[in-house]
């Protein structure tokens, strides 16, 4: 079997169209379209349904993909380990997260991380939704929801918590709040049911049962620009919140929410010393950050020392821990 038409296959599994598959692989339509053809041929069997969408995979083409998808893994472990890349801290990493995170927490601290280490680029990817590990987008996902199954490293990075927020200027407007009752006669802006990514999203229902949605949107980032132009009230993580001089806390000792953030990566990629570093140093700055992760200051810290970072000294990974499934690290 030709590993080229394998490395074709799977991607147009990730891109699901043949014309973006051409784009990533650097061929054009008609290549990329010849080579899928004579593959299911060599095969006896079709890999991908057509239709004006794009190319959906058969349930033959489902069997293929975890094969391919192994002997891809298998092959770029194999590379990097003669080529001795997984034990020098050089080379890109990508990271993907939710949208307020990504944009207001990840992206300074992959700056702060780059800084340290010139030889290491970072992608940041934040994105209102999950990011896709089994389909390479990312070398490492911040997800809202603890994985349950996959080929993944996991571990619980920080709480964080969630508040109510106006402006001044809205406030002064509208009836006053002293309760949760009070909101019923608010405008508040929040998630569009039907496009909730995840379930730890589905918090206004229970602090404001009833209540109007003035504007619903599955970008918290739009939220939050709209809640600091004075259209209502919103639920915003504190480290969100925390960048807008304009927004007041809202009935701060009684709508509180906590959730978590989660650092997930897949188990061929976690011992890469890019990637490890990488790990170490995120875990170490959000135990840093915690008060700012939780609102109970409005700075985020940059230590000097991001903690337990031993491949910027060596410039060696220490080893990751072993997984089968789904499996929590504590390093």
């Amino acid at each position: 079997m030709d590993w080229d038409n394998l490395r074709v296959f799977l991607e147009i599994a990730r891109s699901e169209t043949l014309v973006q598959a051409a784009r990533r692989l650097g061929m054009d339509h008609s290549t990329v379209s010849r080579r899928l053809r004579r593959f299911e041929q060599q095969l006896g069997s079709q890999l991908f349904e057509r239709n004006n969408q794009g190319a959906a995979l058969t349930p033959q083409g489902y069997q293929l993909l975890e094969y391919a998808r192994q002997m891809e893994s298998t092959l770029q472990q194999a590379t990097e380990h003669v080529a001795g890349h997984d034990r020098q801290l050089f080379g890109r990493v990508r990271v993907g997260a939710t949208e307020g995170f990504g944009s207001y927490v990840l992206a300074p601290l992959l700056a702060h991380f780059c800084h340290r280490h010139p030889q290491i680029a970072a992608d940041v990817l934040p994105v209102p939704r999950f990011v896709n590990l089994s389909k390479h987008e990312a070398d490492v996902a911040i997800s809202i929801e603890r994985p349950q199954s996959g080929p993944y490293i996991v571990s619980k990075l920080t709480d964080y918590r969630l508040g109510l927020y106006a402006t001044a200027g809205y406030l002064e407007r509208h009836a006053p709040i002293r309760q949760r009752d009070d909101l019923a006669a608010h405008a508040l802006i929040g998630y569009a049911d039907d496009l909730l990514f995840s379930e730890e999203l589905r918090y206004l229902g229970d602090i404001a049962p009833g209540a109007r949605l003035n504007v619903r949107s599955s970008s918290v980032i739009a939220q939050f620009t709209a809640a600091q132009r004075g259209f209502g009230l919103a639920v915003l993580p504190c480290f969100l919140a925390s960048h807008s001089d304009s927004l007041l806390p809202v009935l701060a000792h009684d709508v509180q929410v906590v959730r978590q953030f989660w650092i997930v990566a897949p188990q061929e990629r976690r011992h890469l010393a890019r990637v490890a570093a990488l790990w170490d140093y995120l875990r170490a700055a959000m135990d840093a950050n915690r008060p700012f992760m939780m609102g109970d200051t409005r700075d985020m810290d940059w230590p000097d020392d991001a903690g337990p970072d031993s491949p910027s000294a060596t410039g060696r990974a220490q080893p990751a821990a072993r997984a089968t499934g789904c499996t929590d690290s504590r390093t």
